[in-house]
C-alpha cells in the first residue's frame, strides 16, 4: 500500500508542476490567465520592485536550498527517499504558483513592437523557447527528472538507479540546452515592459550563478568522464568541438 501511495503521491506532485508549467506560459505571455507579469499595476513602482524581488528571493532560496546535496541527506532522513524528487517538484512549483499570486506588474516599459510580424515573430520565438525546454527535459529523462520514476519503480518494488551518463541529441553541442530553452522564454517578447525585464534579468543572473555550483557538483558527483565533457563542449552556444561523453542525467534542470 504504501509504494502505491508513493506513486499516487508522484502523479499529484507532477500534475500541480506541470499546472504550474502552463500557468507561467500565459503569465510570460499575457495570454489566457486572470493575472500576467503585464496586468494592471495596482502599487507604486517602488514597492512592486521590492515585492517582486522577494517573491523571486523566495523561488531562488527555495530551488537552489533544496537542490545541495547535504540538504538531500538530512531532507531524506524525513521523507521516503522515492517521494524525495517528487516533493522537490512540488515545493518548487508551490514557490513558482506564490511568484505568479504576489506579482506586481511595473508601470511603463523598455519597448513595445508595433509591427504584427515582428509581435508574431517575437512570440513565435518565445513558443520555439517553451518548446526548447520540455524537449531537453525529454532528453534528460523528463520522468526521472520529475519524481515519477522514483515513485513508479518503487511502486514495483525494483532499486532505483541513476540514469546512464550518456549525450542525447542537443547535448553533444552545448552543455546546458535547457537554460538556453529559459533564457528565450523570458527574453523574447514583443512587450518589455519593466516588470517582465526585472524578472529576465534576475532569473537569468540566477541560472548563470547556479550553473557555477551545479557544474561543481556534477564534477565531484561525475569524475573525469565529466570534466572531458565540459572541457570540449560549449555552455551555451555549438560551435565548440563536438563530444561524445555523457551529459549530466537528470540533475541540469534542479538547481
Amino acid at each position: 500500500m504504501q509504494r502505491f501511495a508513493a506513486l499516487a503521491y508522484a502523479v499529484v506532485c507532477y500534475g500541480v508542476f506541470f499546472s504550474t508549467f502552463l500557468y507561467a506560459i500565459g503569465f510570460l505571455a499575457n495570454f489566457g490567465v486572470p493575472w500576467s507579469i503585464d496586468s494592471p499595476p495596482t502599487s507604486t513602482p517602488t514597492t512592486a520592485i521590492l515585492i517582486d524581488l522577494a517573491l523571486l528571493g523566495v523561488f531562488a532560496l527555495q530551488h537552489s536550498v533544496m537542490v545541495r546535496p547535504g540538504f538531500k541527506r538530512a531532507w531524506t532522513r524525513l521523507v521516503p527517499r522515492p517521494a524525495e524528487r517528487a516533493t522537490y517538484v512540488l515545493a518548487s512549483s508551490l514557490a513558482l504558483a506564490l511568484l505568479f499570486w504576489g506579482w506586481q506588474p511595473i508601470e511603463g516599459g523598455l519597448y513595445t513592437v508595433a509591427n504584427e510580424t515582428g509581435r508574431a515573430l517575437l512570440r513565435a520565438v518565445f513558443l520555439g523557447g517553451v518548446g526548447l525546454v520540455l524537449y531537453s527535459t525529454f532528453l534528460i529523462d523528463h520522468f526521472d527528472l520529475f519524481g515519477l520514476r522514483q515513485a513508479f519503480l518503487f511502486a514495483r518494488g525494483v532499486e532505483y538507479t541513476e540514469k546512464r551518463f550518456v549525450t542525447p541529441s542537443l547535448y553533444k553541442h552545448i552543455r546546458h540546452p535547457l537554460y538556453v530553452g529559459w533564457f528565450v522564454t523570458f527574453w523574447a517578447t514583443p512587450d518589455m515592459s519593466w516588470g517582465h525585464l526585472l524578472m529576465a534579468s534576475v532569473t537569468t543572473a540566477y541560472i548563470l550563478v547556479a550553473i557555477v555550483f551545479e557544474e561543481r557538483d556534477l564534477l565531484a558527483l561525475l569524475g573525469p568522464e565529466y570534466a572531458r565533457w565540459r572541457a570540449r563542449t560549449p555552455k551555451f552556444l555549438p560551435g565548440g568541438r563536438r563530444g561524445s561523453a555523457p551529459t549530466p542525467s537528470t540533475r541540469e534542470a534542479t538547481a
